[in-house]
């Protein structure tokens, strides 16, 4: 009887979803991917502009999707391509970097990535001409940095 009173209470609190996830949690599986999606392109942005890795790192583990980082590989991917200097090429290669050496990102997540995004760049590049040569370039050093195998290096699609 006393969980239902409290549950009343938090339901007619104004915001009471919110605090409702704050008391018995919403993590995990159980957020949209529409909310997932917007929460990564978030600490993707918050990061170029801040440069701390520790910090996508500690947002993307309280995320407590494992399963879903595929999606931050491809929206950093995506950002590079979409970008016309060499600072978001390099802090991207650093993040991917960084999260692949403290294993935040598993080889399947990192792999699923890149395969989602060499699958998009046909439709990438109607909107980002030189998307296939950015591509190119960063794949050869994501591989050389050891972020990813020499058969994904190999996938990755040409002109």
């Amino acid at each position: 009887r006393a969980a239902l009173d409290r549950a009343t209470v938090l339901l007619s609190m104004t915001k009471g979803g919110k605090r409702i996830d704050n008391v018995w949690g919403s993590g995990g599986g159980q957020q949209s991917v529409k909310h997932l999606v917007k929460e990564i392109d978030m600490l993707l942005k918050e990061y170029l502009l801040s440069g701390d890795v520790l910090e996508v790192e500690r947002s993307l583990q309280e995320l407590e999707v494992p399963h879903f980082h595929h999606e931050l590989v491809y929206e950093a991917i995506v950002m590079v391509l979409e970008s016309t200097g060499e600072k978001t090429f390099k802090m991207i290669l650093d993040l991917l970097k960084s999260l692949w050496r403290s294993s935040v990102i598993t080889v399947d997540q990192m792999k699923r990535g890149y395969e989602r995004v060499y699958r998009e760049i046909p439709d990438i590049n109607l909107d980002v001409p030189h998307s296939y040569s950015v591509l190119e370039r960063f794949v050869e050093e994501c591989f050389q940095a050891g972020i990813i195998s020499k058969p994904l290096r190999d996938l990755c699609p040409s002109r």
